[in-house]
């Protein structure tokens, strides 16, 4: 197993709190020097709030460990490619690689913001996309 594999699957166990919790199963973990300094997962109806994605909430927890705004050597791992609003907050916090498991056709960043993320950001995409995927399908079933 690679470290990006073993990564996403702690995101996934991020994205299956999301769902337990009636949340669109999106989870994320930051990793810097080989260091989990960051996890989150969706609260948005948890909190009432339209900003809490997973990569907000761990955007901030690792900001908070590491004690500095910026996530300069730090990949950030996520279930499904993100959004316009945390592609930008990944650009912000210049992020060096983005980690996703499976696309977002109608939200994704890729779409709507191709140059949201930092200039220096590497992008791997289909890091365990099957089972991404399979959450979002499996929570949008039962759901809708």
């Amino acid at each position: 197993m690679t470290d990006d594999e073993r990564y996403m699957l702690m995101a996934l166990a991020e994205a299956d709190k999301a769902f337990e919790a009636g949340e669109v199963p999106v989870g994320c973990v930051i990793v810097c020097e080989g260091r989990v300094t960051g996890r989150g997962h969706n609260l948005t109806e948890t909190l009432q709030d339209v900003t809490a994605h997973a990569e907000i909430q761990a955007i901030t927890a690792a900001a908070q460990t590491l004690g500095g705004k910026y996530l300069t050597k730090c990949t950030l791992y996520v279930t499904v490619e993100p959004c316009v609003m945390c592609a930008g907050a990944i650009g912000w916090a210049q992020v060096e690689r983005l980690v996703f498991g499976t696309d977002d056709p109608k939200r994704g960043y890729q779409t709507y913001a191709p140059k949201a993320l930092h200039p220096k950001c590497k992008v791997t995409k289909g890091v365990k996309e099957d089972e991404c995927r399979d959450r979002m399908r499996t929570f949008f079933e039962k759901h809708r």
